[in-house]
């Protein structure tokens, strides 16, 4: 049951995505072969004039075949076109949008999501600074001298990497029982720790044992969702955008997750109920989002960039170069898919 339910997930956002590009494309005239939720062979479809809405075998995703990208005309190698109904007869602007949109919908998704959780609820909590609240006793924390109160200013690895946190859940996660270095203002006045984390076998993770300081709690409507789901949504998105920044410095590579991660983060939620299972695939469209806007070519982005360079040349780029740059990233895109999957694998197995 959990694996239905965690492959329905994440068709269901890729199947979004893939629909906002359909809206963009038909809206600027673009011809749609098919627009399918699923992969493989076709169970049902139904066709209009032009486009074939399918749903296919394996719950693993969805697609939109448009006249104007290769692969997709060479699938639909029988289909007639008409003239200026192809994405690539479109003004570059329109290409953009039509590129842009999956990731809009995605956007649109975990705001709508982030909202009824919200109004579910009844409450926003807002985020805690990074502020201590309490120190447990006998916890690394307590043994390096931080106190109630204390507002983190930085801390440093031992690799040597900074993070200056604003938020508590900015806080970066610590990996080893090796010794950080901690600046807290206090009193006007800050102060520099060493602390050395300790394991918790019980929660399967280092910690230094302390909680942050208690954050006022807001009253949510159906008039002011919408409000606080958009604050939501932006608090999720800057933490994204930070992991981002981290892991392109360095820090947090062993904390990544892949499909075995997920699998195991959507059964834990699954089995909360409705509402915190509506949250996290709002986290999951957000993250799809975002991830698809890294200028990668196999990506949105990437893609994006591409047309933008093409756009102001007023010439296309050469087929080849684009393949090489293609190539590359997707060796890039299989080598994380490997390395993560390791790291959940390696999380059962030794941890």
């Amino acid at each position: 049951m959990n694996l239905i339910i965690f492959l329905l997930v994440l068709s269901f956002i890729v199947a979004i995505h893939e629909f906002g590009h359909l809206l963009a494309a038909k809206a600027f005239g673009v011809y749609c072969y098919e627009y399918a939720v699923g992969m493989g062979p076709q169970l049902l479809k139904t066709r209009n004039t032009e486009t074939t809405y399918a749903l296919r075998l394996l719950p693993i995703g969805g697609f939109v075949a448009m006249a104007g990208a290769p692969e997709d005309d060479e699938n639909y190698a029988d289909v007639e076109v008409p003239e200026g109904r192809h994405l690539s007869e479109k003004k570059t602007w329109q290409r953009v949008i039509v590129m842009l949109a999956g990731v809009i919908m995605n956007f649109l998704l975990a705001w709508l999501l982030f909202s009824i959780c919200l109004v579910s609820t009844g409450h926003y909590q807002e985020q805690p600074k990074a502020i201590i609240g309490e120190v447990l006793g006998n916890s690394a924390a307590s043994e390096a001298g931080l106190q109630s109160g204390d507002v983190i200013q930085e801390i440093v690895s031992p690799s040597g990497n900074h993070v200056k946190p604003y938020l508590f859940s900015e806080m970066p996660k610590f990996e080893s029982d090796k010794t950080y270095t901690i600046s807290v203002l206090r009193n006007g006045e800050v102060k520099k720790v060493t602390i050395r984390p300790k394991y918790d076998a019980k929660q399967n993770r280092y910690w230094i044992g302390i909680s942050a300081k208690q954050a006022p709690v807001k009253k949510v409507t159906l008039w002011n969702m919408w409000w606080y789901g958009a604050v939501t949504f932006g608090e999720v998105s800057g933490l994204m955008a930070k992991v981002i920044i981290q892991l392109f410095q360095g820090i947090g590579l062993q904390s990544l997750s892949g499909p075995v991660g997920i699998y195991q983060v959507t059964s834990r939620y699954a089995s909360m109920g409705l509402i915190p299972l509506l949250f996290l695939v709002a986290q999951l469209s957000l993250n799809v989002g975002i991830f698809n806007l890294l200028p990668l070519p196999v990506l949105d982005g990437g893609q994006i960039v591409i047309t933008l360079i093409e756009g102001a040349i007023h010439r296309p780029l050469k087929e080849k170069y684009k393949l090489w740059v293609m190539m590359a990233c997707w060796f890039i895109l299989i080598g994380l898919m490997l390395f993560v999957t390791w790291n959940d694998i390696s999380r059962l197995l030794f941890h």
